[in-house]
């Protein structure tokens, strides 16, 4: 074997076995560091919107077993009342809507009162709303203005108004927004309003790490909660569709409302995760970790099929979205 083959040979391996090193060597540095936890837990608040079910009512009970001060943002007092009925005594509730500013307000100035000198350590904006969501023709000005009142201008007014009281302790800013925030795939507010979410809490981030603050944003999958239940989306898919002109109507078809349905109830059946401690873990995490990721995205759909998606170019996710949807019946 010619000598100068030999070398090349022997290089290429020294530098594969290098590069394989360095890899495995990162990835354990990577998972030590990504498993380091804060301290004094027992010390510090979290304040939590959204608390009266899903992901926000089973965070405040993990960071309560856990020895956090835990301030819940609940919108009804049945809400509060229940979670305080399951929790211990370091669990506090307050009446919070996010689409309000006189009550984030007044909240803020509960937390002070609660909080004292130790300030806040961490926000988690969790209250969130799915509808009205559906073909985008169907949707009135105000039905995107519902949505995007709570899940935009709810996560900037709770965000801005507490900021000075997380600042105070260095803390955490948990925003929850979606994989429909990476992928458009619905019509109305919703899709808008966590791309809204995701590039806020991208330039807070950038605003203020110069203060020791980290800010994490959360983009599940489907899982099975109030927001993906079925029966208020065809209720609601009904109600949009009764409020179109005869005209409108026609062009999609009488039996479009039909399959538009059943493809709602088929995706949400195949792909909605009934293990929703996938998203509270990551919630959990970027309160306790010493070194918070920027981005969680728990769930196998949004590792596996939404964030791989959002990487594609428009026309793939186009092709891919028109052979899911029912077609109208005709176009005007």
């Amino acid at each position: 074997m010619n000598m100068q083959v030999v070398y090349d040979v022997l290089g290429e391996n020294a530098w594969s076995y290098i590069a394989g090193t360095f890899v495995v060597l990162w990835t354990i540095v990577w998972l030590y560091r990504d498993g380091l936890e804060i301290e004094g837990i027992a010390d510090k608040y979290v304040f939590v919107t959204g608390c009266d079910s899903g992901f926000g009512n089973l965070l405040c009970k993990n960071l309560d077993r856990r020895g956090f001060h835990v301030l819940a943002g609940c919108l009804t007092e049945k809400g509060a009342d229940d979670l305080k009925r399951v929790t211990g005594p370091y669990l506090k509730t307050v009446l919070l809507d996010v689409s309000n500013q006189d009550s984030i307000q007044k909240a803020m100035e509960w937390t002070t009162k609660e909080v004292g000198d130790a300030g806040l350590w961490g926000v988690v904006n969790n209250a969130g709303r799915s509808l009205p969501m559906g073909p985008s023709e169907w949707m009135k000005v105000e039905d995107f203005h519902s949505t995007l009142d709570v899940n935009m201008n709810g996560v900037i007014g709770v965000t801005m108004t507490f900021l000075p009281l997380v600042k105070k302790a260095r803390g955490r800013i948990v925003n929850v927004a979606s994989v429909l925030g990476r992928v458009a795939a619905n019509g109305g507010g919703y899709c808008i309003s966590k791309f809204a979410v995701e590039a806020f809490s991208d330039c807070l981030r950038r605003d203020i790490n110069y203060f020791g603050i980290n800010v994490c944003i959360i983009e599940p999958g489907f899982f099975k909660t109030a927001v993906t239940s079925l029966e208020p989306l065809e209720k609601e898919l009904q109600r949009l569709w009764n409020q179109l002109s005869p005209e409108v109507q026609a062009s999609y078809g009488d039996k479009y409302l039909d399959k538009y349905i059943k493809v709602q109830r088929l995706i949400m059946n195949a792909i909605c995760d009934t293990d929703i401690s996938k998203v509270t873990g990551c919630m959990e995490h970027a309160l306790t970790a010493a070194h918070p990721r920027a981005r969680y995205s728990p769930g196998w759909d949004a590792k596996l099929l939404w964030i791989p998606l959002s990487y594609m170019p428009s026309c793939v996710v186009d092709i891919g979205l028109k052979l899911v949807l029912p077609r109208p019946s005709k176009s005007v």
